[in-house]
């Protein structure tokens, strides 16, 4: 069971953080929550663990405010496990951890914006095809909140990228950080096959973990026809376990794409990308396969942003 914080670290934050998440399950039972798992069944079937200890895990993250019960069915009644406000601020730390072990424990300790074909990350991403991505919004540059998934495209393309350099200036080793360059020529030549894209019943979104006033800035100036989606709390990185990079003021996503059906599926991922021409070409050839059940063309326009989530 976790351990009680000792009086003489009473006021210090660090102790009573590992107090809550120190615990080796309890920070598997966040991370399983984050992707999805919101059963007692599914979480004990992913992790592995004993139902004495996860019903303790899961009492204590819920008297610690990280998780909430909520009733999914009634006779009789069964719950989900659903993060908190609190437990939603813990995916930075999660996703923190993830970017940390994968540099210096699964890695070499190079800072770098992309990856090894062998690479741990590699094989954690190219294992999401059949992993459905849980239900979230993301702050989106026209405003107000998206789903990442289009539902009325019969696949969503999400090209997720470290940072692009305008309208803020990008630090100043960034040029020298394998894989960071490329962000405007990607953005850019998703703009060029949009067109494509949409005949063929897809949806395209671009995810950052910028700020969506600065995806706003650049959106504008370079005239996309498509949605960006600011991940800065990193809800999809923390869900699909998306490789990260830690330069200037925070996380970045490493490049890669995704290609997603409607019922919420992952269908293919590139990664690493090490040619974006071809990795652009080879999400519209797949995204023209998945859409191909529903080959309607799609509006010209990328669709409207939903209100602030509460």
């Amino acid at each position: 069971m976790p351990r009680a914080v000792p009086e003489r670290d009473a006021d210090c934050a660090i102790a009573q953080s590992a107090a809550v998440i120190g615990d080796w399950w309890s920070i598997l039972v966040v991370r399983e929550v984050a992707r999805g798992r919101l059963r007692f069944d599914d979480l004990q079937h992913e992790l592995g663990i004993s139902r004495k200890v996860l019903t303790e895990r899961l009492v204590h993250l819920g008297e610690s405010g990280v998780l909430e019960r909520v009733p999914y069915q009634r006779g009789p009644v069964r719950y989900e496990y659903r993060l908190t406000e609190a437990g939603r601020g813990l995916l930075p730390v999660l996703v923190t951890m993830q970017d940390w072990a994968d540099r210096w424990l699964l890695g070499d300790g190079t800072l770098s914006g992309s990856a090894a074909p062998d690479s741990a990350e590699a094989a954690r991403m190219l294992a999401l095809p059949g992993t459905r991505l849980p239900a979230l919004t993301l702050p989106a540059h026209t405003g107000g909140e998206l789903d990442p998934v289009d539902p009325a495209a019969g696949a969503t393309v999400l090209f997720c990228y470290p940072a692009t350099g305008r309208p803020a200036p990008l630090p100043e080793e960034w040029n020298d950080i394998p894989g960071a360059v490329g962000c405007t020529l990607e953005n850019r030549l998703f703009r060029e096959a949009y067109p494509d894209f949409r005949a063929a019943g897809a949806a395209v979104h671009g995810v950052s973990t910028q700020r969506p006033d600065e995806q706003r800035a650049f959106a504008t100036a370079e005239e996309l026809p498509f949605t960006l989606l600011s991940d800065a709390d990193v809800r999809l990185a923390a869900a699909l376990r998306l490789p990260t990079f830690h330069v200037g003021q925070g996380l970045r996503l490493k490049r890669s794409v995704l290609v997603v059906d409607r019922e919420r599926v992952v269908r293919h991922v590139v990664f690493p990308v090490t040619d974006i021409p071809a990795a652009v070409g080879r999400a519209l050839a797949v995204a023209r396969a998945v859409a191909g059940e529903a080959p309607a063309p799609l509006p010209a326009g990328p669709p409207a942003a939903s209100s602030p989530a509460g």
